[in-house]
């Protein structure tokens, strides 16, 4: 038998904070949970792969290719947090590439299994569907602030950083 999501984790989660005990267990009864070890990749930048990704333990390092084709940090990812929001919805490649710092346990839906629940538990996936709003709208929110961080550090640099 494969493992189980724990729904507490998915109910402390971003993807959960609004999910009754019941509803964080229909939830957690469609995603699967995955084990990776130090440096392991999940994804990598331009992979096609449709999966909502949901820290459950451990760490994930967020990195990206810059104008030269190296690889740069972009965020380090803490317990409850998610990621590939865009990918999920849109079926476009991933944007940035996700390793494990450490061990690290991830859960996962897919596309179908949100569809799945959906049918089933309209109310619930109707929750994930504004979680998932959430999430992406403070994703922007935060890059947003930092490039306004960084456009007044070279501004007020006068061009020299």
């Amino acid at each position: 038998m494969s493992e189980v999501a724990d729904f507490k984790i998915v109910r402390n989660s971003l993807l959960g904070s609004e999910l009754t005990e019941e509803e964080a267990r229909q939830l957690t009864g469609r995603m699967s949970v995955q084990h990776f070890q130090a440096d392991e990749f999940l994804v990598k930048e331009g992979d096609i792969y449709r999966s909502l990704f949901l820290l459950a333990e451990g760490q994930l390092t967020v990195t990206s290719l810059n104008m030269q084709g190296e690889e740069k940090r972009v965020y380090t990812m803490k317990v409850g947090e998610c990621a590939g929001t865009r990918a999920f919805v849109k079926n476009t490649p991933r944007r940035a590439t996700l390793r494990a710092v450490g061990a690290t346990t991830v859960y996962t839906l897919t596309p179908k299994d949100l569809e799945k629940l959906l049918d089933e538990h309209p109310r619930v996936a109707f929750k994930v569907m504004c979680a998932l709003f959430r999430i992406t709208h403070a994703n922007l929110a935060r890059m947003s602030q930092e490039s306004e961080h960084l456009t007044n550090y070279i501004t007020k640099m006068g061009g020299r950083y």
